[in-house]
């Protein structure tokens, strides 16, 4: 059994975690005195997968009982104990020794389950049998050793040779008289698939707080270290991972990074005309990058999709700080025929106030999102803080280093230098001009009816708010991660193989009717996120790489959609696809 607590964001998980612990503590007494026995254990993890390692043979000698018990009892501590890792499903059991008892023979010989018990509890146990030499010794006695005795059963036949009851005229009953014997599993709860293959699989959890990608690289390098020693014939697959759309969002965002860099000198040296002034904005950018980076290493957060999409917002506003000290000095330059440095001077006089402004209108946009509560908060936060850092990084470089780098590198240019240029920057500073000309123009023409443009404008501001209810809401945008999950949930009292029916119909509609999408398909039957029991089951789909399925038909939305409209024809039971929680 398993209770979920959920707290608020921003609650320390290790504080909690040992509240928790307190509590029950002072519960435990009130406990059953098998609870506790077994003990009961607190762990902080995320609520959804990071990801599903499954185990499959290739050998047919091996059964899914064979490959759970093996997993269970080498493998799954061993990926508990790893760095990151929250919490650790098991979609399977170990082997026990299932004693199947027969209710005649029990009556026959007036036994109850309990005296099986009592008796199994008495002779299946492990005894101390004292020392060889032990004190006080006898004189002389040279040897002193610990005498260990097997004691404890661990075959059927054992199991079947223990004593329940012995008879007035001296015969014994034995557990084998009244009872079936076998080893098998410890609970056959959960039937697991591969692509319809018997198979076993653990679903691991990311403890709070922990790195998605740095866990799952732990984890895969475990596993990696123990495949040497698995039976032959087993190995281990992913049949749902979240962590490469992680990956791939970050390698995407951190190219568009660089695009976005290459963007802006391309767009300044086109109206600045000019490499050496194009370069004084230009070098700023990794200089704010750089120290960005630092900010958010001291407030401990990392490289994220988040963090990296606020640093190519923030390029483009970075920037502004200094072209506007570069044309400025410019047009001092020109207007007041005065050397760069003196230039620089007057120029940063005139505009430093502005350019503090300019931030401090911005952070006053951007600051509010780090206070958001609850989820909002706890996603946005970082894009906030990285926003804002740059943008006080900018001000400080466009009020210290820029106007240096002005200073130096800038020369005196005459005011026609844009009118003198031929090619295609003459004929793009003849279109701008135009274009300004017109511009000019218009906007004289709307100054002059301001009345009539003044309704166009409210007219748009009304478009505006209608389309801003009117347009659908979502907490985060959808997107395609590679995998997704479906559940099924059959009426209260379906038994295994109902829900094993759904399921096979299921896995048979994804690996025939999108088989050009779907990679893999995990059914567990026995488990779900709603609940565990006989009418429950979940399917771990997992699709094929993100260019082998190009068109917006083959993505994860439209696959679901398909799934969803041809599942609802199933009458057994209630069978929906989902999409997982993202890891950013």
């Amino acid at each position: 059994m398993t209770i979920t607590l959920t707290f608020q964001s921003g609650t320390d998980p290790d504080i909690a975690q040992v509240q928790v612990q307190n509590k029950l503590q002072l519960a435990m007494p009130l406990l059953p005195q098998e609870v506790q026995q077994q003990g009961i254990g607190v762990e902080k993890s995320s609520s959804s997968f990071l990801l599903v390692a499954g185990f499959v043979s290739d050998n047919k000698s091996l059964s899914q009982d064979d490959i759970s018990d093996y997993v269970a009892s080498n493998v799954k501590d061993a990926i508990s104990r790893t760095s990151g890792v929250g919490d650790v499903q098991l979609f399977g059991a170990q082997y026990a020794m299932r004693i199947w008892l027969d209710s005649n023979a029990m009556n026959k010989y007036q036994l109850t389950p309990l005296d099986v018990i009592n008796q199994l509890k008495t002779q299946n146990n492990q005894i101390a049998a004292g020392q060889l030499g032990g004190t006080p010794s006898i004189p002389g006695q040279q040897l002193n050793a610990s005498i260990i005795a097997q004691t404890r059963l661990k075959s059927p036949e054992e199991f079947g040779r223990v004593t329940l009851k012995v008879n007035p005229d001296g015969s014994m009953v034995h557990l084998k008289d009244v009872a079936r014997i076998e080893l098998g599993g410890e609970n056959y709860n959960m039937v697991t698939k591969i692509n319809g293959q018997a198979a076993t699989g653990l679903g691991i959890k990311l403890a709070t707080g922990a790195n998605a990608l740095d866990t799952a690289a732990a984890i895969k390098s475990k596993l990696a270290q123990l495949q040497p020693f698995f039976p032959q014939g087993l190995r281990v697959v992913y049949p749902y991972d979240t962590t490469p759309f992680v990956k791939i969002s970050i390698h995407e965002v951190v190219k568009t990074l660089f695009e976005a860099i290459i963007l802006v000198f391309l767009v300044m040296y086109l109206f600045l005309q000019n490499l050496r002034a194009t370069l004084i904005p230009t070098i700023a950018v990794p200089v704010v990058l750089l120290g960005t980076f630092a900010i958010l290493a001291a407030f401990g957060f990392s490289i994220n999709t988040l963090t990296m999409f606020g640093m190519v917002l923030a390029i483009g506003l970075l920037v502004d700080d200094a072209i506007v000290v570069v044309e400025n000095v410019e047009r001092v330059m020109v207007e007041d025929k005065l050397p760069p440095k003196e230039a620089t001077q007057k120029s940063m006089e005139q505009i430093q106030g502005a350019l503090v402004g300019i931030a401090m209108v911005l952070s006053a946009v951007f600051i509010p999102m780090a206070f958001f509560g609850g989820s909002t908060g706890a996603i946005y936060r970082q894009f906030s803080l990285t926003i804002v850092s740059a943008m006080a990084l900018s001000v400080l470089v466009a009020l210290i280093l820029t106007p240096a780098l002005c200073a130096t590198l800038l020369k005196p240019v005459s005011g026609d230098h844009h009118e003198k240029k031929g090619g295609f920057f003459g004929w793009f500073n003849a279109l701008f001009d135009r274009s300004v000309d017109h511009y000019s123009n218009s906007v004289s023409g709307i100054l002059r009816k301001t009345g009539r443009y003044l309704l166009v404008y409210l007219i748009i501001v009304g478009g505006m708010a209608v389309l801003f209810l009117r347009l659908p809401t979502s907490f985060l945008p959808e997107e395609d991660q590679g995998v997704f999950m479906t559940m099924v949930q059959l009426p209260a009292g379906a038994t295994q193989m109902r829900t094993q029916k759904v399921l096979d119909q299921v896995q048979d509609y994804y690996l025939t009717k999108e088989k050009a999408n779907v990679e893999s398909v995990f059914t567990v039957n026995g488990f779900s996120f709603s609940g565990q029991g006989q009418n429950s089951g979940i399917a771990f789909v997992s699709l094929k790489p993100w260019e082998e399925r190009p068109g917006k038909e083959n993505g994860v939305g439209a696959i679901v959609s398909r799934a969803t409209k041809a599942f609802s024809q199933i009458k057994d039971g209630l069978v929906f696809p989902f999409k997982p929680t993202r890891y950013y």
